[in-house]
């Protein structure tokens, strides 16, 4: 089949996770923070090595030792960051408190559906240059996705909303990565080195995403037991984005 039909199955799979969150309402505070500590530093590891073991690599193979690959790479960096301040939308992978305040639930959704919409452009690019670098970036978005919709479901209940429209409007905002997904195979088609130009922005986006917004919060615990398990758990993460490089 072609690739262009993996992508699409990929970002619909990439959309139902944000249905994640009903299965987890049931359970106590303490014990959802506990799963997330180990979802979010899994998420680091792959996103890393997505970013080092797949996608760096693959972007100097194409277009040779030069500057231009790093570049990209902080094009990407800018551009994750200048989305995150002007929408104040921001990866947040842990449960909504007093003590930790949310943005209101309607600016929650604006952001979520711009940041599903790029996801979407990232992983159809991907799919344009070969089934392992789409698997491999997949793979990388479903990683960092799992424990944002968990928050993004409890900012919404957070903000008032019944666990039913929760779960309705993180839908409709996750699927806006199927537009994305479209939109990228559409002009990957016309465009020349379109998705090999967005490699390196995407492991830019992978690198801010890790750095910027998931490794402080795993900075909030700093109990010895704890950052033990979360540094297991990155290695998890490293280590299985490794062995599909070896795979393929």
């Amino acid at each position: 089949m072609p690739n262009w039909f993996y992508a699409i199955i990929s970002v619909i799979i990439v959309s139902l996770i944000s249905l994640i969150g009903i299965f987890f309402i049931a359970l106590r505070r303490e014990k959802l923070k506990k799963i997330l500590l180990f979802l979010v530093s899994f998420a680091v590891g792959g996103l890393f090595a997505g970013a080092f073991v797949h996608l760096i690599p693959e972007a100097f193979e194409h277009f040779g030792v030069n500057h231009l690959t790093p570049i990209l790479v902080l094009v990407g960096i800018l551009i994750f960051f200048t989305l995150e301040k002007f929408l104040r939308w921001r990866h947040c992978h842990v449960v909504t408190s007093e003590e930790h305040a949310h943005p209101v639930a309607t600016m929650n959704i604006v952001g979520d559906a711009v940041h599903n919409l790029i996801d979407g452009m990232i992983i159809g690019a991907s799919f344009l240059i070969s089934f392992p670098i789409g698997l491999t970036t997949t793979l990388a978005v479903i990683l960092h996705e799992i424990p944002q919709e968990i928050g993004d479901f409890g900012i919404l209940v957070y903000g008032k909303l019944t666990v039913r429209k929760a779960l309705t409007y993180n839908f409709l905002s996750a699927l806006t990565a199927i537009i994305g997904t479209v939109a990228s195979i559409f002009i990957g088609s016309y465009t020349i080195n379109y998705s090999y130009y967005l490699l390196p922005i995407t492991a830019g986006g992978f690198i801010y995403i890790a750095g910027s917004d998931l490794i402080p919060e795993l900075q909030h615990e700093t109990k010895p037991s704890k950052s033990i398990l979360q540094f297991v758990s990155i290695v998890f993460g490293f280590s299985l984005m490794v062995i599909l490089k070896l795979i393929h």
